[in-house]
């Protein structure tokens, strides 16, 4: 197939090329993400096959030519050829990790303070996903895509719950869901000093600061919706209940520190003061998470205890002076 004049880079000839054709529903919709949808496949690696040359439009739609961000129209028609899984280059690793829950579809993680979820540079050994090959073999299985089944993540200082797809029908079905924005996720977090409003929504849109190292509240950011609820404040520390509605990097540090209450152990968005928490730990924990299976629609919540470095950091908190208890 050929695409923009240049030679398809990868396509093999034995694979039949699977053709879409554009709905009412999806027009309008740039191409990577009606190819993402279409297949099951994450919206990164869509972009990839069509940058491989691996997209063509079907009667003479667009001159023979397509790129990611392409706008697509209904009634439009693409052939897309999905060339065979490519072996991950991982070994697996026994990583300690717990397991909430995990069917033929999906595995709920309980991911611990300080493991990375997949690899990167500088960590290219000892992931979440080496343990996730360990314990599930037929893990690294789904599309060729480098995270497999990881449709949502928590910072390496963030522990908690994670849900991950086993296979291409969860991680298409569970992609719909954070994309759309049913996905629950309730997190409990400690911040420095005491929060004027015990219950509020912030609204503030997130990107990148002027260094690329830090995510910054800006006016030309990313859409980012976070409610938080003051459970106790006691001195210079409040225990709060946080439920986002949007993913973006940091969200929660980003959004508290706005607020002028960053996080306990958050070095990163505040200057570093005195704690015993442990190193790169963050008083951050993905508590409860709730989503529609994606197997048959049913709703299915699950529960995360906090972790005994955090309680532990509570207990020395709750033996000075009486906490002011919110409602």
């Amino acid at each position: 197939m050929r695409n923009d004049g240049r030679e398809s880079k990868g396509t093999d000839s034995s694979l039949a090329p699977r053709e879409t054709e554009i709905t009412a529903e999806l027009s309008g919709h740039r191409l990577d993400y009606v190819i993402s949808r279409e297949l099951g496949i994450s919206r990164s690696y869509a972009q990839k096959l069509i940058r491989d040359g691996l997209v063509g439009p079907l009667g003479g739609v667009n001159g023979g030519w397509v790129k990611p961000s392409l706008k697509a129209r209904i009634g439009e028609r693409y052939a897309v050829t999905v060339p065979p899984p490519e072996k991950l280059e991982l070994e697996p690793e026994d990583i300690g990790f717990g397991v909430v829950y995990s069917d033929e579809d999906i595995i709920v993680v309980d991911k611990p303070a300080g493991l990375v979820v997949h690899p990167s540079p500088g960590h290219y050994s000892g992931t979440l996903v080496h343990g996730l090959l360990y314990r599930f073999p037929e893990f690294g299985n789904i599309k060729g895509v480098m995270r497999p089944g990881i449709v949502h993540r928590l910072d390496a200082a963030t522990s908690g719950l994670m849900v991950v797809a086993r296979g291409g029908f969860a991680l298409e079905k569970l992609y719909g869901e954070f994309k759309s924005r049913r996905v629950e996720k309730t997190y409990l977090l400690l911040c420095h000093g005491i929060p004027k409003e015990p219950k509020a929504r912030i609204d503030a849109p997130i990107g990148r600061d002027a260094d690329g190292r830090r995510m910054t509240v800006r006016a030309d950011g990313r859409n980012a919706v976070t409610d938080y609820e003051v459970l106790w404040s006691r001195g210079e520390y409040s225990l709060c209940r946080c439920v986002i509605h949007t993913g973006r990097t940091h969200q929660i540090r980003v959004h508290m520190k706005a607020a002028g209450h960053p996080l306990v152990g958050d070095t990163l968005y505040a200057a570093p003061k005195k704690s015993s928490l442990p190193e790169n730990r963050v008083f951050l924990h993905s508590w409860k998470l709730s989503f529609a299976h994606p197997r048959d629609g049913r709703k299915v919540s699950f529960r995360s205890f906090m972790p005994g470095d955090l309680r532990d950091f509570l207990s020395g908190i709750l033996s000075g002076p009486r906490a002011t208890c919110r409602p």
